[in-house]
Parts: structure tokens; C-alpha cells; sequence
């Protein structure tokens, strides 16, 4: 019977990544979309790791190349490893520990701790390890094989150490974020941690990826690194696999300090977790929210506003997205190559307006509308739908102007702010107040081509996973997008000098504006303009409606 409990704990505990209750009816016993797209997500950057991989062995590079390459590299693969996995840990937050639904379920049910405990831990560490599998899957194969000067078993000692330096850096940066958290929860009041605990998530997040775009990536004999990154100690770990004492005692303390905050939480912290209360909202405070205009639109965005405050999941995916950019950002702030053409463009003199941050600031812009509207699919809770069933509305004009000043107000109107501030200080008036209206323009257009398709109140209506093609749309961009923003920000620096360029582009913002507001206008006016509170499939199979061809619904030929 213990054998029984602990397959099917495993298999609920591995699958609950992804809360289920707030997934659409159709999509519950169905997660293979879902898990497929993140997986070939994955395998897509192991096949790029894999081909950057060739160019170590080429024959052609010098020999100070020689040295330098392979080392960058192998920092290069691990770094990507910690934070690949890093983020894992961050997203799965609340799934890696036991939780109120967890206990309030299991502790009526004859099921020990123990077995618990042993699912719990089995699900944590299969997720892990394919994770790492896939993210190494094409990679593990090539860069052995790159790095490897010998015979047939230096070969095998390159794929043990590849492997070994992979999941040990990844087994370090995962057991450090559970290490804090169980700590944490140990440490506070149940309803303090969950306070604080949303907090620690996102600085965990914004941690990974600055370090990440921040960190020396070029390594190599008589190149200064930083000697507090981990990246540095597995890297060491690689290439001596007895002399990196920094990587292993770093690998025990995180080890060790998980294990034990793991095995007080299961037999310390589920008793806390019934007799303490949750985080109780305050009461008797003022609303500190602006109005959005009529009753609806107020309704609509301070639920909207309020929702992505107290929701820890809703912060975490918009941090995603804004954290995308942000590394975008650094990264493009960096490059030698937008430098260059900075001050190309500038007459060969450093120029105040930067190039990098001209597309870039488009860039974030675009990923925190994108960002509101994949949070506002994800609803917050399916069992309060009802309140929103029984209201008089319906859809139609007056719906589509609430969901558009929620939307611009949380992701355009910060952005927005965001840059104003930063532009006005560092840049020339000018420059800085035309940019901004351009910004301002991409980040109307962006809305109102969100806001195109089914309404549906923010947070309010189920999600159905798999509909989207998600990893293929992020290969894509991935790959145009550094030419995409270079080619961007040079149009728009030199539109800044040509005051009948620069018309030319505001007149064609306001167009394309025109059209897409008109598009959600007359979507919002026909019949598919209702609200919708349950995303479905679509149909295998559609009717074709032959009575109208002929036939009567009865299937009798109509009369001439």
C-alpha cells in the first residue's frame, strides 16, 4: 500500500508544476502540450550550445584563441546551466514545498509523513534532472568531443566530467533557493513568509539574470574573474576535477542545508501550517486607487490591479517578461558591435543618445504589454467566476474600454514612466521628449493589438495550455532580434536629426494605431464580442450547415 501511495503522490507532486485548478475543463487531463513546448524550448538551446560547440575544434583559430574559446565555453554552458535552472526553481516556487491544500488533503488520509516526503522529493528531483537532460541533450554530445585531445578513454573521462560539472552546478543553484526558502519558513509566522516569501522571488529572479548578463564571459589564462561567482567554482570543477574545493564545499553546504530545511518542513512546518492562519487583508483602509472612468472601467482595473498585487504567480510570469528585457538591455548596452555603430552615428564621439537604448526601451516596452496580456489569460481563481457571471455585462463597447485602461494603465503607463524619468536625465531635452512620444505610440499600438480576439475580463476566465505556439514564436525571435532592435534604434537615431523622417514615423505610429483600434472596435461590435469565462478546444470536427445549400433542417430537398 505505501508502494501505491508514493507513485501516485509522485506522479500528482511531478505534475503539479502547473496548477491545474486554473486550467480550461478541456486541458486537465491533458498537460503534454504544455510540458512539450517547454521541453522543445529547451532542446532548441541545447541545439544552439550544440552548434556553437564546432567552432571550438576548429583548425583555424590561433593559438591564444585556442586557449581562450574553449575555457569561455565551458563558463559559457555552465553559467546558462545555473540559470536555466535557477529560473526553474524560481517558477516552481510553491510546488517544491508542502502546502495548505497539500495538508488539508493528506492529513485525514492514512498516509505517513514519510511517504510523503520520499514523493515529494522524487518529484523535485525528476524535474531537475530533465530539465538539465534537456537543456544538455544535443550539447552533451558535441562538446565533449570538441574539448577531448586524447583517445577513447580521455573521451569517456570528458562526457563523465561534462556531465558531473553540469548537474552539480545546476544541483547547487536549486538547492540554494530551497535552502532560503525552507530557512525562511522555518525562521517566520506562516503568515509573515508568505509576505515575505513573494518578495524573495522575485529578487531570486532578478539575482539570476543580472549575474548572468553582468559576469565576465570571456575566460581565459591571465583574464581577471570574479572569484564570489559559483559559475567560476564549477567552471574550476571542469577542469580539475580534484583540485575545485571551492565547487564541492559550495555543493555539500547547499546539499546539506536543503535536506534539512526539506525534513523539518515535513515534520515541523505542516503542523504550522494548519494551526497558523494565512495573510488575513487589512480592513478599514481607504482605497488608494485612482478611478478608471465609469463604474465598469473602475471595477475592471482596480480588480486587475489588486489581482497582480496579492498574486505571487501573476508577479512572478510579468518579472519574466520584464526580466527578458532587462537582460536585453544589459546585454545590448554591452555589445561592442551597437557601440560601434553609436558612434558611427555620432561622427565618430560618444554620442548622449544611445543607440542600444533607443531599441531596447521599444523592446521592453513590448514585452511589458505582452507580459499584462499573458498574465490577464491566467485566471485567479475559477471558483469565484461566478460573481462576475451574474453581472449584467456582457461584453461589447463598454467591456473593451475597460480591459483597454486596464491593460494600459498597468504595463504602458510604467514603462512609460520608467523611461521618462531616465531619458530626461541623461539624454538631450529634445531627443529625449520625441523618443518618448514614439514610445508612447508603440505602447498604444501594442495594446490595442492584444486586446484583438475573445473578451475577456482580466483574470477571469480559465487557461487552456498548448493553444499557443510559444516556443516557436521565441526561437524566432530570439534569433531576429538583435538585428531587428540594431536596425531599429539606427532608423530612429537618424530620424531624430531629420525633423521630416521623424514625421514621416509619428504619422505612421498614428495610422497603424487607426487601424488597430478600429479592427477591436468592430470585433467588439459583432456577435463574437460576448465575455468568455471558459477557453475551449476547438472542434475536430465543424458542421457544414448543408440546409442552406438546398436542404432543409429536416434533410427534405426545399421546394423550387
Amino acid at each position: 500500500m505505501e508502494k501505491i501511495q508514493f507513485r501516485v503522490l509522485y506522479r500528482e507532486f511531478l505534475f503539479r508544476t502547473v496548477d491545474l485548478e486554473l486550467l480550461s475543463s478541456d486541458a486537465q487531463g491533458d498537460m503534454s502540450k504544455l510540458f512539450g513546448q517547454f521541453a522543445a524550448l529547451l532542446v532548441f538551446v541545447s541545439v544552439g550550445l550544440a552548434i556553437a560547440g564546432f567552432g571550438v575544434a576548429d583548425a583555424r583559430l590561433s593559438p591564444t584563441a585556442r586557449l581562450i574559446v574553449p575555457q569561455s565555453g565551458e563558463h559559457f554552458l555552465i553559467a546558462t546551466t545555473m540559470l536555466v535552472v535557477g529560473l526553474f526553481a524560481v517558477l516552481s516556487w510553491d510546488s517544491t514545498f508542502p502546502g495548505q491544500r497539500d495538508v488539508l488533503v493528506l492529513a485525514p488520509l492514512p498516509v505517513r509523513a514519510r511517504t510523503i516526503f520520499l514523493a515529494k522529493v522524487a518529484a523535485v528531483a525528476t524535474a531537475l534532472g530533465v530539465t538539465v537532460l534537456m537543456l544538455h541533450i544535443a550539447a552533451g554530445l558535441v562538446w565533449p568531443f570538441a574539448l577531448n585531445s586524447g583517445g577513447v578513454l580521455s573521451l569517456l573521462r570528458m562526457f563523465a566530467v561534462y556531465w558531473v560539472a553540469m548537474l552539480a552546478s545546476g544541483v547547487f543553484i536549486f538547492c540554494c533557493v530551497l535552502g532560503v526558502q525552507g530557512f525562511a519558513a522555518q525562521l517566520l509566522p506562516r503568515r509573515y513568509f508568505l509576505r515575505v516569501s513573494s518578495w524573495l522571488q522575485v529578487a531570486a529572479f532578478g539575482l539570476f539574470v543580472s549575474v548572468y548578463f553582468l559576469e565576465p564571459k570571456v575566460v581565459g589564462p591571465g583574464l581577471p574573474f570574479p572569484e564570489w561567482a559559483p559559475s567560476y567554482w564549477f567552471l574550476g570543477l571542469f577542469q580539475d576535477w580534484n583540485g575545485a574545493r571551492k565547487a564541492w564545499i559550495a555543493l555539500a553546504i547547499a546539499v546539506s542545508t536543503t535536506v534539512a530545511a526539506y525534513v523539518l518542513s515535513y515534520f515541523r512546518t505542516m503542523r504550522k501550517i494548519v494551526e497558523e492562519p494565512d495573510i488575513v487583508p487589512a480592513t478599514g483602509r481607504r482605497s488608494w486607487l485612482p478611478r478608471f472612468g465609469n463604474s465598469l472601467a473602475t471595477a475592471v482595473g482596480q480588480f486587475s490591479a489588486r489581482t497582480l498585487l496579492r498574486s505571487r504567480q501573476h508577479r512572478m510570469m510579468l518579472a519574466f517578461y520584464l526580466g527578458v528585457g532587462f537582460a536585453m538591455t544589459i546585454f545590448f548596452v554591452r555589445s561592442p558591435a551597437i557601440r560601434r555603430l553609436s558612434d558611427e552615428l555620432g561622427g565618430g564621439e560618444p554620442d548622449p543618445v544611445s543607440v542600444a537604448l533607443l531599441g531596447s526601451s521599444v523592446l521592453m516596452m513590448g514585452l511589458g504589454v505582452l507580459g499584462m496580456r499573458v498574465v490577464f489569460s491566467l485566471p485567479m481563481d475559477l471558483r469565484a467566476n461566478w460573481i462576475f457571471r451574474v453581472t449584467p455585462v456582457r461584453g461589447g463597447l463598454e467591456c473593451l474600454k475597460a480591459r483597454r485602461r486596464a491593460m494600459f494603465a498597468l504595463s504602458v503607463v510604467p514603462v512609460w514612466m520608467g523611461y521618462v524619468a531616465l531619458f530626461l536625465a541623461t539624454w538631450p531635452r529634445r531627443e529625449a521628449v520625441e523618443h518618448l512620444l514614439v514610445l508612447g505610440l508603440v505602447g498604444t499600438i501594442l495594446t490595442e493589438i492584444c486586446l484583438y480576439g475573445a473578451q475577456k475580463i482580466p483574470f477571469a476566465c480559465s487557461y487552456l495550455p498548448g493553444k499557443s505556439n510559444f516556443h516557436v514564436s521565441f526561437l524566432l525571435c530570439s534569433m531576429l532580434v538583435y538585428m531587428l532592435i540594431a536596425k531599429a534604434g539606427q532608423l530612429e537615431r537618424r530620424a531624430l536629426e531629420d525633423p521630416a523622417n521623424y514625421a514621416a514615423i509619428v504619422a505612421s505610429f498614428v495610422a497603424l494605431w487607426a487601424v488597430a483600434r478600429w479592427r477591436t472596435w468592430v470585433l467588439a461590435k459583432s456577435e463574437e464580442g460576448q465575455l468568455r469565462f471558459e477557453e475551449s478546444a476547438d472542434p475536430a470536427v465543424f458542421p457544414l450547415d448543408l440546409h442552406r445549400d438546398g436542404v432543409t433542417e429536416t434533410g427534405s430537398p426545399t421546394e423550387n
